[in-house]
C-alpha cells in the first residue's frame, strides 16, 4: 500500500490542517481515535491501518474507551509540549 503520511486534511479536534502521519501517532502508540472516521473519504485507512499494525494493537486500538473533553484537552496540550521541545 502506498504511502500517505504527507496527505493533509482539516482536524476537527484541532480546527487546522494536520498530516495524516500527525494522524497516525496523535495518540502516541495509537492513532487518533477518529482517524477512520475523517480518513475514509480520502483513501482505504482502515485496510492501510490493518496492514500496518499487528493483530494485537488493532484490537486494542479499536477497544479504546473515549476520554473525556477535559482529559483529551490536557492531554493534546501535553502532547504539543513534547512535540515542540523535541524540535
Amino acid at each position: 500500500m502506498g504511502s500517505y503520511g504527507e496527505l493533509v486534511i482539516r482536524c476537527p479536534r484541532l480546527g487546522g490542517e494536520v498530516t495524516f502521519s500527525y494522524c497516525e501517532r496523535e495518540a502516541g502508540e495509537f492513532p487518533c481515535r477518529q482517524v477512520v472516521r475523517c480518513w475514509e473519504a480520502g483513501f482505504p485507512v482502515e485496510a492501510y491501518l490493518r496492514e500496518t499494525m499487528t493483530p494485537e494493537v488493532w484490537e486494542r486500538f479499536c477497544g479504546q474507551v473515549p476520554q473525556d473533553r477535559i482529559t483529551t484537552l490536557l492531554d493534546l496540550v501535553e502532547a504539543a509540549k513534547r512535540r515542540r521541545n523535541a524540535e
